[in-house]
């Protein structure tokens, strides 16, 4: 019986990894930053009527002592902008709601929109922050405090992800603890010779806006599907100083709602994202690393335990499989309850994890085409990334 207990310890060791090793970060001060410059926040927006009301009436209610808000309607075709419009600008010194121009060749919708944004804006900081977003009247402030106590050129925060349907509280939590095993100490310093290593959340980037102009600001990653990892890398790399906090408290975003939307989204820049977090020569093992690792970690086990049960390979398959499964399930209930769902969705993690491996597939055999929000494109070379 020691075999199967043996085959038994990787699974072991994805928990002591998670509970040892995984570092998350450290939270956001509680106070006012000791100085206030003006601050833009520039929400990008294609078609989010059901999230934009929301947003910004939560960034009107700031309690910073000087922002405008610049939300940039990004050829909506459902009212977006005249729903931001219909907010009013609240504690803000002014509300701006621009109409986005069309999309120059080059570009990806997103990195175009925050560019017009950018442009529009009078702020000494930027704030680009999604329409799916909501935040707490002290964040601005305590999110401007934590830039000044880090010296941060870039200061990005990572709050609560809001998950109110059945495939959310499945699907997600697949997602983001197989972004933890790539960056598992997301908060901790990043030199720049290790800057593959930085990561971004792109729901809120604070830039200071002589370092975003100075990086090329969304120009430079015009082509990037997954922008905010392209840009912290960018400042990482170029010598700039990149802090990650947390702000559960005072941020929220609820990403999709649907199984249809998050299988779309995240195939849009699961995989080719995790490309670039890695050496080129390495590439082309990202997609069959995930798919594999993802179906021999966590739909395998319960499988062969059915079939162990009713009485395929023997006591020890039987052992090894329910000892796998029995860890897997601890794994799963511990961090989907960590991500704010019930616990007992863990329980159901093989069909989490079965969604999660069919959208790294659907990712990587999309190869550089990518679908989002009713437009197409074809995506930057990976050979031309570095």
């Amino acid at each position: 019986m020691l075999l199967p207990l043996l085959f038994a310890l990787p699974w072991a060791a994805v928990l002591a990894f998670l509970l040892l090793r995984v570092r998350l970060p450290r939270e956001i001060p509680p106070g006012p930053p000791a100085r206030t410059p003006f601050v833009s926040v520039v929400v990008p927006a294609r078609d989010e009527a059901v999230n934009i009301a929301s947003c910004v009436a939560s960034l009107a209610a700031s309690t910073y002592p000087d922002f405008e808000i610049v939300v940039v309607d990004d050829r909506s075709a459902d009212g977006t902008g005249a729903l931001a419009r219909a907010v009013g600008p609240g504690h803000a010194r002014a509300l701006r709601v621009l109409d986005g121009t069309e999309l120059p060749e080059g570009w990806l919708g997103k990195p175009w929109a925050c560019a017009q944004g950018a442009a529009g804006a009078a702020g000494e900081l930027l704030l680009f922050t999604d329409a799916d977003t909501v935040h707490g009247p002290d964040l601005l402030s305590r999110a401007v405090a934590a830039m000044e106590e880090d010296r941060a050129d870039l200061l990005t925060v990572t709050g609560r992800q809001l998950m109110g349907s059945f495939w959310e509280r499945l699907v997600q939590p697949q997602i983001f603890l197989t972004i933890m095993f790539r960056f598992f100490n997301i908060g901790g310093p990043v030199e720049g010779r290790r800057w593959r290593d930085a990561i971004a959340n792109g729901q809120f980037l604070l830039f200071r806006r002589d370092a975003y102009e100075a990086l090329g600001g969304h120009a430079a990653v015009k082509h990037a599907v997954a922008e905010d990892l392209a840009m912290a890398q960018r400042v990482v790399r170029t010598g700039g100083r990149l802090s990650v906090r947390m702000a559960e408290s005072a941020f929220a975003t609820r990403m999709y709602r649907s199984l249809g939307e998050l299988v779309d989204g995240w195939s849009k820049n699961l995989v080719k994202g995790g490309m670039t977090t890695v050496l080129p020569r390495l590439r082309p093992l990202v997609a069959p690393a995930m798919a594999l690792g993802s179906v021999g970690l966590w739909i395998a086990p319960p499988v062969v335990l059915a079939a162990a049960t009713l009485g395929v390979g023997g006591p020890g398959l039987l052992l090894w499989s329910a000892m796998a499964t029995a860890l897997s399930v601890l794994v799963w209930v511990l961090f989907t309850a960590r991500m704010g769902a019930p616990p007992a969705y863990g329980l159901l993690y093989p069909l989490g994890a079965a969604v999660g491996t069919w959208i790294s597939v659907r990712s990587w055999a999309r190869g550089r085409n990518v679908e989002w929000k009713g437009r197409t494109y074809v995506l930057q070379d990976l050979s031309e990334v570095p």
